[in-house]
């Protein structure tokens, strides 16, 4: 058995989304969730319509107490969670200081138990009066967006130190609801798909300046402690650095191998370009690290068997995706170049029978390491996800948690697999 020591001071962890395990949320995606076309079409394909309503969720809301304990037993010093920002603004210019509160004792009860805060500003959802505005294709949804996140950044900015502005927006969101008919939206078509990923690429430039001037406005502490090392605060520690404070992006990305022949090997290295790279390459400087999310790999554009390099992989059934764990290296090298320190800020397989969990974390880990070994600036492993949740418009068949929810019940039972998980969290290191 070889042991694989990561650097010190690494960070693990785990992340959840908040429509995804908060419950009662009212939101565009609830609205959508149980309108009349969603609910027929779902009939149509002979499915129960209830099993992607997400409802109660994991009902998180209430029970974060309970899910930051089980983080804790299980050793992570990092968890990724999101801010809904319907909770917060309900109406346009109006800020629910009730909600903010209940967001502000979230990050306490994470502190409290020696857990880093990583805060995920916009994860796919949207309050119904900026969806009404047409969302992010609306040419002022840049200003709607950084006004609600200087009142979070606000009250927030003692605490917190990392922070992720926008979740997946280009590579998933913009096609879901712009490309296809699979998530909420209006006005698909290229056109609007071009022009959606300009005003998210905007937004999250002026969201950006606007952290970054609120925490240069802010006085440092004593108590303070730098994340440029990457050093954890002490237990209930009052403040962070203000002035070492980290806005990243977070995207998903695939590893697309080469194709046989000249221009179809073009064609998938274009490709990766323009899906893995565009927000990165369009925001330069203005991001302090990447956070990669990282789950399969893509044929995408598909040429035929007769033209793959690769074999065909196991596959992750729940979800039909194609594993490939050496895939993350070849992502992680792609994103060197940036020169930014990288986050996997999601990694995970959708495993209800716990099977495959421990060997997919395990397998990824190696190659992550190796990137490492390379020159990869990579800080952290946050697993997606702590708890089994809402799959967006998969429902709730897909588990990817370290944690088993019982929906009926709401009990939470930790999985074997995340056991395994949290040695190599304790001891900062792989063993295979």
């Amino acid at each position: 058995m070889i042991t694989y020591k990561f650097p010190e001071n690494f960070k693990w962890g785990s992340a959840t989304s908040a429509h995804q395990v908060e419950g009662d949320n009212h939101n565009d995606w609830s609205d959508w969730e149980s309108s009349k076309p969603r609910v027929e079409s779902l009939k149509l394909k002979g499915l129960d319509p209830q099993d992607f309503i997400s409802g109660k969720a994991c009902d998180s809301y209430n029970r974060y107490q309970e899910d930051f304990e089980i983080a804790r037993k299980l050793n992570q010093n990092v968890h990724r969670f999101s801010i809904e920002w319907s909770r917060i603004e309900p109406e346009e210019g109006r800020f629910n200081e009730k909600e903010m509160q209940h967001y502000m004792d979230i990050v306490k009860a994470l502190r409290d138990r020696g857990i880093e805060p990583m805060i995920t500003l916009w994860h796919f959802t949207n309050p119904i009066w900026f969806a009404k505005k047409q969302g992010f294709l609306n040419i002022d949804s840049s200003k709607y967006f950084t006004r609600y996140i200087k009142y979070v950044v606000d009250n927030l900015k003692d605490q917190v130190g990392l922070w992720i502005t926008f979740n997946e927006a280009l590579t998933i969101y913009s096609g879901f609801t712009k490309l296809s008919a699979t998530w909420p939206s209006r006005d698909r078509g290229i056109i609007n798909f071009l022009k959606i990923r300009r005003n998210i690429v905007r937004a999250h430039l002026l969201a950006y300046k606007e952290i970054k001037k609120i925490y240069s406005n802010s006085p440092a502490s004593s108590a303070t402690k730098s994340l440029e090392s990457q050093e954890v605060p002490e237990v209930g520690s009052p403040n962070l650095v203000s002035h070492n404070v980290m806005v990243g992006i977070a995207e998903n990305n695939v590893y697309v191998p080469d194709a046989k022949g000249f221009l179809r090997r073009q064609c998938r290295r274009l490709y990766r370009q323009l899906r893995n790279l565009y927000f990165f390459k369009k925001n330069i400087p203005y991001y302090d690290f990447i956070g990669l999310n990282y789950y399969h790999m893509s044929r995408k554009p598909d040429f035929g068997k007769q033209y793959e390099t690769i074999p065909e992989q196991d596959v992750s059934e729940e979800m039909d995706w194609e594993l490939y764990p050496e895939g993350i290296y070849h992502v992680l090298k792609d994103l060197k170049k940036f020169k930014k320190p990288i986050f996997i800020t999601e990694n995970g397989i959708a495993d209800g029978i716990d099977l495959m969990r421990p060997k997919f974390i395990r397998d990824h880990l190696y190659w992550v390491w190796r990137a490492i070994q390379d020159g990869v600036d990579v800080r952290g492993y946050l697993y997606w996800s702590l708890l089994d949740n809402f799959e967006w418009h998969l429902g709730y068949g897909p588990r990817f948690g370290l944690v088993e929810i019982d929906y009926n019940t709401l009990e939470r039972l930790i999985r074997p697999s995340a056991w395994e998980y949290k040695k190599i969290c304790e001891t900062n290191s792989l063993e295979i």
